[in-house]
């Protein structure tokens, strides 16, 4: 693929999750119809080669505490590559929590290559 071009609207939304480290959920806010509500299998298709370029990984959140005991949450490690068709086809990770609690939820983060990718 030519990188100077710009991606696909889809794949860009995709992109811009990761760069703003959003829970999975908040990129059909970013995706044009029909994708923004379509079954996990049509997103699987955008994402999965995103993700085998090596340009965005898929995490789960985790807890966080600052130096000043400040708690938060970030980025945990990234899920493995085979985990993810399984994963992600489960389409209450593409729902934000009715707890409002986004400890446990799928996250996409970019990798220093896709930070290089012009989306």
């Amino acid at each position: 693929m030519n990188t100077s071009e710009p991606l696909p609207a889809a794949e860009s939304a995709f992109m811009l999750n990761a760069f703003e480290i959003d829970i999975l959920p908040g990129v059909r806010g970013d995706l044009d119809e029909p994708l923004a509500s379509a079954a996990p299998e049509e997103l699987l298709r955008v994402l999965l080669p995103l993700v085998d370029r090596g340009w965005i990984e898929v995490c789960r959140v985790i807890p966080w505490a600052g130096p000043d005991g400040r708690r938060g949450f970030q980025a945990g490690a990234p899920l493995a590559r085979e985990e993810l068709p399984k994963v992600l086809a489960d389409a209450a990770n593409w729902e934000y929590p009715g707890s409002g609690d986004w400890i446990g939820c799928l996250t996409l983060t970019l990798t220093a290559q896709g930070r290089r990718i012009p989306w």
